[in-house]
């Protein structure tokens, strides 16, 4: 009988050792080795020659529109999106219709998940003025990836725009809140800025000092009441000079959208596709994020996958929505960044996998290590490829990386040592199943 039931030969491994040749075993799901493995057997064998093997890739933001949303994008079409894109894990955001702010939501979410997704997956609860008693409940639920609380951007029950709501929530929970941080007072007062027509006005309805002044408030409740707190796509060169004074209690995230595309000509050239919150910015501030990256600053990198339909982009600003998709491009646009130089493979592991791991307090992910998920992500950075409209799966069907010439290309994703995508096409489906979280371990007995 075979050893392991899965053995990936001959890669180069990327993990807490660094970047180097070895092979790496898989056993009821588990790491179970690593390093030469050449005499040993398994039921399942993946020779590696020419690629690098990564700890699997978590995308800690994603929207994936179910319930209620589903013309936009459903939990199945979502983490196909995922694995063809190279994610192991994805952590999903609460604005469904209805909003994931109930334990009995919560549940419903990992219950739809559950046999039809095929990434494994985790749910934030979604904070709002009346349900601080479920939060705390909810935080300590298997598959609760945090709580999720939206100062801006955001409508009905889920926007928490005053102080007293965000600080009656994160003094009641005890694990780190994610927050979007877009002031809505001042969100409200510029919206009559908005040029009917010319999305090159979004960054300026939702200014720099929309982001700066949010973000200095949630900075004063979170140290006031000595809380953790995650800060969701920064898209300021000012925010970053707030935050790398306040590490040790802010972890900081930022988006590949971000750090590749630039105003004005993202608008002049993708139009809505390019709008979301919060916006794409000035290359000056694409700049000051990529020198917060490579100073430590940032912590994770998300895709924030919002999907909309052509149809609901190609409506005239103000009103199309915000959002772009996000999860299957997150790999290839990163990759590129790492062979044009901009920041090195290992520093990519670390904000795509270690990253998360340490932020959010993931159990047995984002870590190549004996014991473990067998979690991988395979890549070839020779590869190039162009990402086009018809190779994105997720139910929008476009991106704005549409024609971009990458190099750099996910070729297989091991979920708890299941070959779910091989060479651009699924190869197992609906196995995921909810991530475990330190801070929500079930007690035995």
């Amino acid at each position: 009988m075979p050893a392991y039931d899965l053995i990936i030969r001959n890669g180069t491994l990327v993990n807490q050792d660094g970047i180097g040749p070895g092979d790496v075993a898989v056993r009821d799901g588990r790491i179970a080795a690593i390093g030469s493995l050449s005499s040993a057997d398994a039921d399942t064998v993946i020779d590696a020659t020419g690629l690098h093997v990564l700890p699997g890739i978590i995308d800690s933001q994603v929207h994936f529109r179910e319930p209620g949303l589903e013309w936009k994008e459903d939990l199945k079409t979502g983490a196909d999106a995922a694995v063809l894109g190279g994610v192991c894990t994805v952590f999903e955001m609460p604005n469904t219709e209805p909003p994931t702010t109930t334990v009995a939501m919560l549940e419903d979410k990992i219950a739809r998940a559950t046999g039809r997704m095929s990434c494994d997956f985790a749910f934030y609860a979604g904070g709002t003025h009346n349900n601080v008693d479920d939060l705390v409940e909810m935080e300590r639920m298997v598959g609760c990836s945090g709580v999720k609380v939206f100062m801006g951007a955001s409508t009905g029950s889920l926007l928490v725009a005053d102080d007293e709501g965000v600080t009656r929530i994160i003094k009641a929970i005890r694990r780190r809140a994610a927050f979007h941080s877009e002031d809505e007072y001042r969100l409200a007062e510029r919206r009559s800025l908005a040029r009917p027509g010319d999305w090159s006005s979004h960054p300026e309805v939702r200014d720099v000092e929309a982001a700066v002044s949010s973000t200095n408030r949630l900075l004063r409740i979170a140290r006031a009441a000595g809380k953790r707190i995650h800060v969701l796509h920064i898209s300021t060169a000012e925010e970053m000079e707030i935050l790398q004074h306040n590490k040790d209690i802010a972890s900081v995230e930022v988006l590949p959208n971000h750090l590749t595309l630039a105003a004005p000509d993202c608008y002049e050239r993708l139009k809505g596709k390019a709008q979301q919150n919060p916006p794409i910015r000035e290359a000056r501030h694409r700049d000051a994020l990529w020198a917060a990256l490579r100073a430590g600053i940032v912590d994770v990198i998300g895709s924030d996958h919002a999907a909309h339909t052509a149809e609901e982009k190609e409506r005239p600003y103000p009103a199309s929505p915000s959002g772009t998709p996000g999860v299957q491009t997150l790999v290839p646009v990163m990759l590129n960044h790492v062979a044009e130089g901009r920041l090195s493979l290992e520093r990519l592991v670390d904000l795509l996998c270690h990253g998360p791991q340490r932020v959010f307090g993931l159990a047995d992910k984002g870590r190549m290590m004996v014991g473990w998920h067998g979690d991988f992500t395979l890549v070839d950075l020779k590869a190039r490829r162009t990402i086009t409209d018809d190779w994105i799966v997720s139910r929008s069907k476009w991106t704005p990386f549409h024609g971009m010439e990458v190099q750099g290309w996910p070729v297989a994703t091991i979920v708890r040592g299941i070959p779910v995508m091989r060479d651009g096409a699924i190869t197992a489906a609906g196995l995921g199943t909810p991530a475990r979280f330190l801070e929500a371990l079930p007690e035995e007995g």
